[in-house]
């Protein structure tokens, strides 16, 4: 049978198309190389509980069309993503607010706070920026840069604060009130019973298969359809004509306690160089869970080699140009869609990636 569609990743971009495709009339075939659909929304219930596989995924929107086309697929529950920083086994609130700057200082109120803020910022004199450690002491002082920005950012990066650049850092979000709500978009949320809920009512009816590898029989499945749907990294599509696209990628240590209740929180952020890991997720503060057991996850940033799955863009001005010519090459492939975060060589949040997907529906279909 000839489809219409190939569509090539089984992730929330990849199952959008196929499911606006087929409600209009199209017949399309998923393929993944993973042994799942959902891609890095995938979650896996153990011990009762939805394990957001592959890093924590809150969905959060200020669009309200984004945020009623998900709500067709399943219910979200009133999560609120408030994450706690651990530094040297201190506590703060996160994003960096009132509670914040009163466990750093003490300060009652925002006058307090704004002052001692502007003080650390006059007292480090510094002009123009050369790096992203001065650029951020330059916004928010020496305080909230040490103890909470510095290392994180180090392990992200794998790299000294003084050796990244500044633009990495344009704005540090402060916020003069008792606020611990990290998002200030209007909708947030997670699905009950976890994402594959959502990709399951977008892939219904649709053949899928799992375990395909695209490029080991690139010619003889794009000769399945009339279109491909390619949702994977750009620079291997084109054979790395250009060189590779540079990712940080990230290792995640899953493990079972035999405890109720881990570290009261669904995420702790660890901002000193000393632990390895960023931070611990406790999946079942999610929905809210109380199962008997429950499962965290340590986050590991590294390096992204070939065997590794590519998460974030390394967006400086090098793999931009590289990435421009790949652009280039994308807009003469005939018969072939780009779209989603690896093939658009962007850091999407997931509101982002169903706004993209639901463009190039519109672009396609109209």
């Amino acid at each position: 049978m000839k489809y219409d569609y190939l569509i090539v990743g089984a992730g929330l971009f990849g199952s959008i198309f196929a499911y606006e495709a087929k409600k209009r009339g199209n017949r399309c075939l998923v393929i993944d190389k993973r042994h799942h659909t959902g891609g890095n929304i995938y979650c896996e219930k153990v011990e009762g509980i939805n394990i957001h596989k592959y890093g924590a995924h809150i969905f959060h929107t200020n669009d309200k069309e984004v945020w009623d086309y998900v709500n067709q697929f399943a219910e979200f529950n009133h999560y609120i993503n408030s994450p706690i920083a651990n530094y040297k086994g201190d506590l703060y609130n996160l994003p960096f607010n009132m509670n914040t700057f009163y466990q750093l200082w003490g300060t009652k109120t925002p006058i307090e706070a704004k002052a001692k803020i502007a003080s650390q910022i006059e007292e480090l004199n510094i002009q123009e920026p050369a790096n992203l450690e001065e650029q951020a002491l330059s916004l928010v002082g020496k305080d909230i840069y040490y103890k909470l920005i510095k290392g994180y950012t180090e392990k992200q990066w794998n790299r000294r604060a003084v050796d990244l650049p500044a633009f990495i850092i344009k704005r540090i979000p402060v916020r003069f009130r008792y606020d611990n709500n990290y998002f200030n978009d209007r909708y947030q949320g997670i699905p009950i019973g976890g994402y594959n809920v959502i990709i399951e009512k977008l892939l219904k009816g649709i053949d899928v298969r799992l375990n395909v590898d695209f490029f080991k029989d690139k010619n003889e499945l794009a000769k399945l359809a009339n279109k491909t749907v390619f949702t994977g990294m750009i620079d291997q599509y084109f054979d790395y004509k250009y060189g590779s696209l540079e990712y940080r990628s990230l290792k995640f240590e899953h493990e079972i306690l035999d405890c109720e209740n881990y570290q009261g929180n669904a995420v702790v952020n660890y901002t000193d160089n000393d632990t390895p890991f960023t931070r611990i997720i406790e999946h079942k503060h999610f929905e809210f869970g109380e199962q008997s057991k429950t499962v965290i996850t340590k986050e590991y940033p590294q390096d992204c080699g070939k065997e590794d799955e590519p998460y974030y863009p390394i967006n400086d001005k090098k793999n931009n140009l590289i990435y421009r010519k790949y652009l280039e090459l994308a807009k003469k492939e005939k018969n072939v869609i780009f779209g989603g975060r690896l093939a658009d060589y962007k850091y999407y949040d997931m509101d982002k990636v169903v706004k993209r997907a639901l463009e190039i529906v519109q672009n396609e279909f109209r």
